[in-house]
């Protein structure tokens, strides 16, 4: 085997490695894809995971690991519960009468449900929406890292809304969730319609204008919030202004 770097040969101990390495890498891509497919199957008829799929940066992954690790959100009574479940509220410290001070995340909890939802949030931050917005204004404030939490932290918030509430994120795409509801159809199994004479349930993400005007959709209500924000900070200064206060976009 020759590097493609330095052209030189490795020897054989290192090429049978590599060659090891490469098959385990195969065998490990074969499984996932047997993972993947198995959670589309259980995922594909599932209100709640297509409830949740109408937030921007929410896959199935996210969802059905969510709902997973949730359960039935009826044992949450307020949507502070589900925070603390996943260990995304600030830790606090106050003694006696003063004040309270707030500082890092607890970390307590269902902590693989708390990294999907920082990958949600960071997901989130790239789309326009009112998602965004709030990850900027945290960013500009109190850096990347903390920003992504505080996504997260609102993610939580806004899926006990959803699934108690039983509705769907009011800003969603429709084509966007169109599109993600269909390929997950397919990772299921369900058969391909091309060339079937019809249109596709995910037709619409594939014109250019209609995924043009959902997008500018998104960004008016990014600019809205932003706004709001900006009229919200007119009125005067309140006890705290930062991400936690923040239930509801």
């Amino acid at each position: 085997m020759r590097s493609r770097s330095s052209g030189r040969c490795f020897p054989t101990t290192e090429r049978a490695a590599i060659a090891r390495h490469i098959r385990e890498i195969d065998r490990l891509a074969e499984d996932l894809a047997d993972l993947d497919r198995d959670i589309a199957r259980e995922a594909v008829d599932d209100a709640q995971v297509r409830r949740l799929q109408t937030i921007t940066g929410v896959n199935v992954i996210v969802a059905r690991g969510i709902i997973a690790a949730v359960g039935d959100i009826r044992r949450f009574r307020e949507p502070q519960k589900l925070v603390s479940y996943f260990g995304l509220n600030p830790r606090v410290r106050q003694s006696g009468l003063g004040l309270a001070q707030y500082g890092r995340i607890s970390k307590h909890g269902r902590c693989h449900a708390r990294a999907m939802l920082v990958e949600a949030a960071w997901a989130a931050a790239k789309a326009p929406g009112p998602l965004r917005a709030f990850f900027l204004r945290i960013r500009n404030k109190r850096g990347h890292q903390v920003a992504a939490v505080a996504v997260a932290r609102k993610l939580a918030v806004l899926i006990w809304h959803l699934l108690t509430k039983e509705q769907d994120y009011f800003w969603a795409r429709p084509a966007l969730v169109a599109a993600k509801q269909r390929q997950l159809a397919l990772k299921a199994g369900a058969p391909g319609e091309r060339g079937a004479g019809r249109r596709g349930s995910a037709y619409a993400y594939n014109v250019k204008e209609l995924r043009n005007s959902e997008k500018a959709a998104a960004e008016n209500a990014e600019r809205a919030y932003e706004l709001m924000v900006r009229h919200w900070r007119s009125r005067g200064p309140k006890r705290r202004t930062d991400a936690t206060n923040e239930e509801r976009l």
